[in-house]
């Protein structure tokens, strides 16, 4: 389970360290892929296999299906991390989270998500007044 916020920096070659308390779960390689809310979604590969297959199990007659199958495959980008525990953001994928410098890593459970840190900070706001309501919506069942 990833957890946490932390504050890498990209350097001059597109790379960012993931959490070092995560290496060792990230070791065996990385999807990186388009998130929701222009981040990026960073996924270990078992977890993104996992999740591939069952999106390819989706019906093909399904244009929801279809687009997302299109917008997870062409964006994903699949990565090792090196010895210090960096991985390689292509430009496509800086791009399109607006990533220039400095990044917000968010642990989100199953996955990481990488942020323009100025993004991170205003969409943090933006739901704060929201947040307490979150749960009688997404968990009612399990409280």
């Amino acid at each position: 389970m990833f957890l946490g916020t932390y504050s890498p920096r990209l350097d001059e070659k597109g790379r960012i360290a993931l959490p070092a308390k995560y290496r060792d779960e990230l070791s065996a390689g990385v999807v990186v892929t388009r998130g929701q809310e222009r981040c990026l979604t960073v996924w270990t590969r078992d977890e993104f296999a996992r999740r591939f297959e069952t999106l390819r199990k989706a019906s093909t007659g399904s244009r929801s299906a279809r687009e997302l199958q299109r917008m997870l495959a062409a964006g994903a980008h699949d990565d090792a991390p090196d010895k210090q525990g960096r991985v390689t953001l292509p430009v496509h994928l800086r791009s399109y989270a607006g990533l220039d410098r400095d990044v917000a890593v968010v642990g989100a459970m199953s996955r990481l998500e990488i942020w323009d840190a100025e993004t991170w900070a205003d969409y943090q706001a933006s739901k704060e007044a929201d947040f307490s309501d979150l749960d009688e919506e997404v968990l009612a069942d399990l409280f």
